[in-house]
């Protein structure tokens, strides 16, 4: 585990530096757009370039939050911590949404204030010119910002990318509210501030939802627990992998475990070479440690447990809320049964156990009979 524990090391800190760098252009950016826009925004008496002055504003306090996030969460293990400070990033981006959901609000209030005592704006060409100047800036910003985040699988960049662009188009609201008015002298400004503050806001609230998602803890998707399991059933005498299960503590800081299911003809040296390898293959092609490795013994000289597999099978999968039987084994010698049900979040898992237990003494009454319940967690 030492040379995964360095690559870990090394990935770490090449992140680090590509979110402080990716962050650093951000906020120079954004404050400069916050200068140029708030200078417009005065001069012509524009509540909706003001408000997306403050926009940007706070754009470039959410880099700082996301800088401090990257730092803190790249600390090393201690004894307190000893897996790292990883899941600190959720918090920062926990921070950046609840300081765009606080400008969203700030730019509804203040948009409505000036729907109520309105106040005739002023725009000239140099105040067009530099709207869509920072138009350009915005959208080139957030492409880049976002592309950065996916890279390094930063939820804070991605969001912070994602928020330019919108405010790219906010931008252009506000160019076409200008561009109305100065033609045909019809004041929008103010309603533009408010779909601009109602578009900070939605976009703040989601930015909420999605970090208090990695935090709870969410199901790993489809895509990630199939290239897993790919890579495991690859491995010489692996009959199947199930039960996985994934722990995140932090952006690209993975563990895992899982059950697999091995010929009960193996020896334990046997199982100990497969397991390594197992892990070793994982870390290398998808950057998750695999903590713990269970094993499920499959019969394979027992014609008599290969009746009993398929008419167990039959069985349970008779039940909708039965959604996968796995770990079957029968010792035909001891009498007894043991196998794993996947069973879905909609029954009672204790009476299900009860149904299944009942139906299988049914069929063998002679054997004693144990029903693991899995949750469906990824399968």
């Amino acid at each position: 585990m030492g040379k995964q524990v360095d690559d870990i090391a090394v990935l770490a800190v090449q992140r680090e530096k590509t979110i402080v760098k990716t962050s650093i252009i951000g906020i120079v950016t954004n404050l400069l757009l916050v200068g140029f826009k708030m200078a417009v925004g005065l001069i012509s008496n524009s509540i909706a370039v003001i408000l997306d002055a403050v926009n940007n504003l706070s754009d470039a306090l959410s880099s700082v939050v996301t800088i401090i996030g990257a730092k803190l969460g790249a600390k090393q293990p201690d004894k307190k911590h000893p897996l790292g400070y990883g899941r600190i990033e959720y918090l920062s981006s926990m921070v950046v949404a609840a300081l765009v959901l606080y400008a969203g609000i700030t730019s509804l209030v203040e948009s409505i204030k000036k729907i109520i005592s309105p106040e005739a704006a002023d725009y000239s060409a140099v105040s067009i010119v530099i709207i869509s100047v920072a138009i350009a800036v915005k959208l080139v910003l957030g492409l880049y910002v976002k592309r950065q985040g996916k890279k390094v699988n930063s939820g804070a960049l991605t969001a912070s990318g994602s928020d330019a662009l919108f405010d790219a188009i906010l931008s252009a609201s506000v160019l076409a509210s200008a561009v109305i008015y100065l033609i045909w002298g019809v004041s929008l400004e103010a309603y533009v501030g408010v779909v601009i503050a109602g578009f900070i806001i939605k976009a703040g609230i989601e930015m909420m939802i999605e970090t208090l998602n990695d935090i709870i803890g969410k199901r790993e998707d489809k895509e990630t627990i199939r290239e897993l399991k790919e890579i495991i059933c690859k491995e010489e005498d692996v009959l199947g992998a199930y039960d996985v299960t994934l722990f995140n503590y932090g952006p690209n800081k993975n563990y895992g475990s899982v059950h697999i299911e091995l010929p009960d003809s193996l020896t334990v040296d046997d199982v100990d070479r497969i397991t390594r390898r197992i892990q070793a293959d994982v870390f290398q092609k998808t950057g998750i440690i695999l903590t713990g490795i269970g094993v499920y013994s499959f019969n394979t000289s027992d014609d008599e447990a290969a009746k009993m597999r398929n008419e167990v099978q039959k069985t349970v999968m008779a039940h909708d809320w039965a959604l996968q039987m796995h770990g079957f084994y029968a010792d035909t010698g001891k009498k007894t049964i043991r196998f794993d049900v996947v069973m879905s979040f909609y029954v009672d898992r204790k009476e299900a156990v009860k149904t299944i237990c009942k139906e299988i003494a049914a069929l063998y009454p002679d054997y004693d009979v144990m029903v693991v319940p899995d949750v469906d967690v990824a399968d």
